[in-house]
């Protein structure tokens, strides 16, 4: 009889593409872990993966037994947090999947307050792109996200609770004295560093200044905001960031400036990512209100 054991361990090498490293995942022996591989695929008949000392490939019945098997354990993995449903929100372990241009600005906002309010909350963050929280959600890695929209998340029901612009940020020394505000159009759009490409963060400031693509001759790619702020205190150009991060990114002291962005906004809105039959989201709703309080 196949067991739930042999899908999480088929599931394990799907994701890692190695033996050694989901043995290693689900805290077993490689040798316990392709054993029960092989038990699955005798009790099957089909072959999942074909291995050598090299790689490990998923077969095409293997992809269609995989997929099946991931419905599988979400569905159990519901059915484990059923025991939630009585318990007040925010008592119970929860996972939560935060972008790298959100999590270090919105966390220190919250998180005193969340652990002040809900002592007994288990609070296990993941830091990511969004692509991979959004398969982590709907694979159930995660119990939700909190992403920048828009993003697609078919499949997902999101829950907004910010909405925020962007700032153009410059040297001083580069930006006229009595500014108030600039438009993309009065932009030294060559000058304009942003994150490198497979950050939303890009998208949006490119979407908000109706950009398909900058013509930046930026010599570097950054994954960090907080590097690009170094770029433009070194004058080396200018870049946009998001409302949320402006207090910790520049200083009062810093010889930065940050000028409102005057194109139609929000710019941003920011969301609690889910699956539509999360039986958490009491959880989301006391978060979303203890969010707002101290944004």
């Amino acid at each position: 009889m196949i067991s739930l054991k042999q899908l999480t361990y088929a599931l394990a090498v799907q994701q890692t593409m190695h033996f050694k490293k989901a043995a290693d995942a689900c805290n077993v022996s490689q040798s316990a872990l392709s054993t029960a591989i092989t038990e699955l695929e005798k009790q099957l008949g089909i072959q999942v993966f074909e291995r050598n000392n090299k790689q490990v490939l998923v077969t095409p019945a293997g992809e269609l037994l995989l997929k099946k098997a991931q419905d599988i354990k979400l569905q159990v993995d519901e059915l484990y947090q059923l025991s939630q449903i009585n318990k007040a929100p925010l008592t119970a372990p929860m996972s939560i999947g935060v972008i790298p241009t959100i999590g270090p600005y919105l966390l220190p906002k919250v998180l005193p307050a969340v652990r002040e309010n809900h002592p007994k909350l288990q609070l296990h963050l993941v830091e990511d792109q969004s692509h991979v929280l959004v398969d982590m959600v709907r694979k159930g890695d995660l119990d939700c996200a909190i992403l920048a929209l828009p993003y697609d998340i078919e499949g997902l029901m999101a829950f907004e609770f910010w909405q925020e612009d962007f700032y153009w940020v410059s040297h001083k020394d580069e930006c006229p004295r009595n500014l108030k505000e600039i438009t993309s159009k009065e932009m030294e759009i060559e000058r304009l560093m942003l994150l490198k490409d497979g950050h939303c963060l890009k998208d949006h400031a490119l979407a908000a200044c109706s950009m398909h693509q900058t013509k930046s001759n930026s010599p570097f790619d950054s994954t960090s905001l907080t590097t690009i702020i170094q770029m433009v205190a070194g004058k080396m150009g200018t870049t946009l960031v998001p409302e949320m991060a402006l207090d910790q990114l520049i200083t009062k002291q810093s010889e930065l400036r940050a000028i409102h962005l005057g194109e139609p906004g929000p710019h941003r809105r920011i969301a609690f990512i889910i699956r539509p039959n999360y039986i958490g989201t009491p959880n989301i709703e006391a978060l979303i209100k203890l969010f707002k309080q101290h944004l």
